[in-house]
């Protein structure tokens, strides 16, 4: 339960708590004890990449791989009428099993006042996959923006090293207001606000069915992270994220 509580306190946006020292990585300890010794934040970064660069970098490549291969199974099965996957990652058929994103499918619930079938067995697949894998896992194994947001990142931190821009934060319980926005929009206007300007969809649509004008949206989301804030969708608006954390408290593999 304890970590039930950690992960939504997290998506809600309070700061994580220190795990026990036995836990912590030789890299992490190194954070921590330069901060008692006031390094410098260039020295902080330089640690910080390292510990995130050990941690991290095991996983990147197949997290990578994972993704790419899923969001083609899409690509491939619309243009030569495989069957396999079809539709895209908002609703979609696995050989002939329903499944909805379960945002999306709140989006929709909310804007139309009701429930249908297909949403219900949808998001009761998507449900039980997540709670079994971890609902943060659909992020960062499936979501082809947030792939897209990891190389502007590699950008931004180049940019940053090199002092050319400055990163700019926010508060990241900005996140749960967008969340509550997103959800009254959807219910006050009848329309799913939040699906016309996700760029999950956007991409995942644009992958399977052609580019679109809404791609410069994402491409100016993918500026402002590069030359302004970091990961800023994903950490400041993005309620795709809030949702599946909710349902989703399981580690992968864990």
């Amino acid at each position: 339960m304890g970590y039930i509580r950690e992960s939504i306190s997290q998506v809600l946006g309070a700061k994580p708590t220190r795990p026990r020292k036995e836990d912590q990585s030789p890299e992490l300890l190194a954070i921590y004890a330069g901060k008692r010794n006031k390094l410098s934040k260039a020295e902080l970064e330089s640690k910080r990449t390292e510990h995130h660069s050990v941690f991290r970098g095991h996983w990147r490549r197949r997290r990578w791989i994972t993704l790419i291969i899923i969001n083609l199974l899409f690509v491939i099965s619309y243009h030569f009428d495989v069957q396999l996957v079809e539709g895209a990652l908002t609703a979609s058929r696995f050989v002939g099993f329903h499944m909805a994103d379960l945002n999306s499918a709140l989006q929709v619930t909310l804007a139309y006042k009701h429930m249908v079938l297909n949403l219900v067995i949808g998001t009761s697949t998507v449900f039980v996959l997540w709670l079994l894998l971890g609902g943060r896992t659909f992020c960062s194994w499936v979501c082809p923006y947030h792939l897209l947001a990891e190389w502007a990142e590699f950008l931004h931190l180049w940019l940053v090293k090199k002092k050319v821009i400055k990163n700019h934060v926010f508060n990241r319980k900005v996140r749960s207001v967008f969340y509550v926005i997103f959800a009254l929009l959807a219910l006050i206007s009848g329309y799913t606000v939040f699906e016309t300007i996700s760029p999950t969809g956007i991409v995942s649509r644009a992958l399977i069915y052609g580019p679109g004008l809404a791609l410069v949206w994402v491409g100016l989301l993918l500026l402002f992270e590069i030359f302004y804030s970091r990961r800023a969708w994903c950490r400041y608006v993005c309620p795709i994220g809030v949702t599946y954390a909710l349902w989703g408290w399981r580690r992968p593999y864990g």
